[in-house]
C-alpha cells in the first residue's frame, strides 16, 4: 500500500495542546492554570486546549498550513499526555470529545487535515487494567497486559508505582521489573510498558487506532513504535487502520534510518530527524550553540559544522535509503517538542532558520513547523522548548512569519517542490544548488551559507525567471547574496 496521496501537498503545524491556545471555555473553569505568559515548568498547566485550536484556525490557514500534528489529547494526568489512562476519551481540560469532534469538522472544512499523537508501547498507571492488577494481583484477568514481577502480583511484596527513597535507588541501577514490580518504560514508574505479545493487548490497540481514524482524524504519528519490537504488529495495526480509512498516514518517531519500517507494509514515513540534523550543521554552521546541541535527543551526536559538500552527500544518503514513496511523505523538520528548538540551537541566528525552512519547503518530503517557530519562539531543552504561544502580535518577529508564509507560498505554487524529482546540482564550500522536475518544469535551489556574496556558474538556456529571493545575473554568472537562497525556474544547458 502506498502514502496517502494528500501527503506530497502537506505543510504540516505541530501542535503542544496545553501550550498553543487557551479558549474562553477553559478560561471560565476556574481552575488553577499557571500564568500563560509565565515561563513553563515541567508539571504546570497553561490551560491551552482543542477549542482554542478552532479559535485559531483562521491564523493556521493564512500562515498556509493544511494539517495538523497534535501532541497527545487523551486523559492524562501531564501536560504532555504521553501518560495516557483513558485511551477512549479526549482529556476534560482539553474539552473532551466533544471539542475534537468541533476540531475536525471545523478543520476539514478548511481543508485541513488531524493527525494524533499515538502513545501504544506504554500507558499509565492510572490506566484502568494496570490499576486493576495493582489493586488484585494475580487474580487480575489483566495480569498479562504488562510485565509484572511474581512475588508482587502474589502480594509477598508490596507494588512500587510510588517508589520510596530505597526503590528510586533500585530503579538507577537495575530493571524497573524487579526494583518496583513491573516494566517501565526507561524505568519510569509512570510509564508501565504494555505486553503486545498478549492478544487482548493487541486487539485494545488495534481498536483505538480504528475508533479514532472512523472518528475522523487522519492518521496518527507513532510514539516510540520502535520499541514494540514486532513487525507484525505494525503491519496488522497498519491493515486496520488503512482499512478504516486508505487515506490515512502513518508516521513513525523514529530518529535514525528507518528502512525496517518504510518498506511500505507498516509506516508511510518518519520523523525525518537526520534531516534536522543535517540542517542544524549546514545552515547554522559555526553558529550553532554546542551545550543546547547536546539536548537535541537522538541527533545530539550527529550534528556538527558541515560544508556544503557534506551536506549534499547527507541528503543523497538518506534519500538513497528508502522508496521514492516513502521520501515524498517523509515529516521533515527542523525542532520539536523533544529537542531546543532550531533557533536556540543555532544561538538565535535567524538568517541560519530562514535557510533551514527554505530547505524543508522546497525539499522532498512534508515539511513541519513546530507551533511558535514561525513568530520567533525560543527554547532550549524541556520544558523550556514547550513555552505558551503568545498571541500578543507585539511579541511576534514578523519578518520571520513574513518569511514563512512566502516559504509555504513557493511551495504550494510550484507543484515540482511537491512530487517533483530531485537532483544535486552543486555542492562546493558554501554553496549547495539542487533541482526539482515535474512536467517539463524545472526549479533550481541554491543556497549561499557564507557572510558574503558568491558566485556560482550554472548555465541555462534563454533567461531564469526568480521564484525566491534576490539574485544578479552576469552573463552565465549568478550572484547569491550572503547568508540566502534563492529559487529560479529555468532549463540548464546540459
Amino acid at each position: 500500500m502506498s502514502a496517502p496521496t494528500w501527503v506530497k501537498d502537506a505543510v504540516f503545524y505541530q501542535i503542544f495542546p496545553d501550550r498553543f491556545a487557551k479558549s474562553a471555555l477553559n478560561s471560565a473553569k476556574n481552575l488553577s492554570f499557571e500564568s500563560w505568559d509565565s515561563a513553563p515548568t515541567t508539571y504546570g498547566f497553561k490551560g491551552g486546549d482543542l477549542y482554542g485550536i478552532v479559535e485559531k484556525l483562521g491564523y493556521l490557514q493564512e500562515l498556509g498550513i493544511n494539517a495538523l500534528y497534535l501532541n497527545p489529547i487523551f486523559a492524562s494526568a501531564s501536560n504532555h499526555r504521553y501518560h495516557t489512562y483513558d485511551y477512549y476519551n479526549v482529556d476534560p481540560l482539553l474539552g473532551g470529545n466533544a471539542a475534537l469532534k468541533k476540531l475536525i469538522a471545523a478543520a476539514h472544512r478548511r481543508n485541513i487535515r488531524i493527525v494524533l499523537d499515538g502513545v501504544f508501547n506504554h500507558a499509565s498507571r492510572g490506566f484502568w487494567q494496570f490499576h486493576h492488577v495493582l489493586e488484585t494481583g494475580a487474580a487480575s484477568p489483566y495480569r498479562d497486559w504488562f510485565y509484572f514481577d511474581e512475588e508482587r502480583l502474589n502480594g509477598k511484596r508490596h507494588w512500587g508505582a510510588y517508589p520510596t527513597h530505597h526503590e528510586e535507588h533500585a530503579l538507577r541501577h537495575e530493571d524497573s521489573l524487579t526494583a518496583i514490580g513491573y516494566r517501565a518504560w526507561w524505568n519510569l514508574p509512570a510509564l508501565p510498558k504494555f505486553n503486545t505479545h498478549t492478544p487482548a493487548v493487541r486487539e485494545f490497540i488495534f481498536d483505538v487506532a480504528e475508533h479514532w481514524i472512523k472518528f475522523g482524524v487522519d492518521g496518527w504519528r507513532l510514539d516510540v513504535p520502535a520499541e514494540i519490537d514486532d513487525d507484525e504488529f505494525w503491519r496488522e495495526f497498519r491493515v486496520r487502520v488503512r482499512k478504516a480509512n486508505p487515506e490515512a498516514y502513518l508516521v513513525g518517531e523514529i530518529w535514525h534510518e528507518a528502512q525496517r519500517w518504510l518498506k511500505g507494509d507498516q509506516f508511510d514515513a518518519v520523523m525525518n530527524y537526520p534531516i534536522t540534523a543535517a540542517a542544524l550543521g549546514f545552515f547554522a554552521a559555526e553558529h550553532l550553540n554546542l551545550p543546547i546541541v547536546q539536548q537535541a535527543g537522538g541527533i545530539k551526536d550527529r550534528i556538527r559544522p558541515l560544508q556544503a559538500g557534506d551536506f549534499a552527500n547527507e541528503i543523497d544518503r538518506l534519500l538513497s535509503l528508502y522508496p521514492p514513496e516513502a521520501n515524498f511523505a517523509q515529516l521533515n523538520l527542523l525542532d520539536s517538542h523533544d529537542m531546543p528548538r532550531f533557533l536556540t540551537c543555532a544561538s538565535g541566528n535567524k538568517a541560519a532558520l530562514k535557510l533551514a525552512w527554505l530547505f524543508v519547503f522546497t525539499f522532498p518530503g512534508a515539511p513541519c513547523i513546530y507551533y511558535g517557530d514561525e513568530i520567533g519562539l525560543d527554547g532550549g531543552h524541556d520544558p523550556d522548548c514547550r513555552k505558551s504561544f503568545p498571541w500578543q502580535k507585539s511579541k511576534w518577529d514578523q519578518d520571520l512569519l513574513q518569511f514563512a508564509k512566502a516559504c509555504i507560498q513557493l511551495r504550494a505554487e510550484h507543484a515540482a517542490l511537491r512530487s517533483g524529482s530531485y537532483q544535486r546540482l552543486w555542492a562546493e564550500g558554501s554553496i549547495l544548488a539542487y533541482s526539482r522536475s515535474s512536467k517539463n518544469k524545472n526549479v533550481i535551489v541554491v543556497f549561499n551559507v557564507s557572510e558574503a556574496e558568491q558566485t556560482i556558474h550554472l548555465p541555462w538556456t534563454g533567461k531564469p525567471r526568480i521564484l525566491f529571493g534576490s539574485p544578479k545575473f552576469s552573463g552565465d554568472q549568478t550572484v547569491i547574496p550572503a547568508r540566502s537562497g534563492v529559487v529560479l525556474e529555468a532549463r540548464l544547458i546540459k
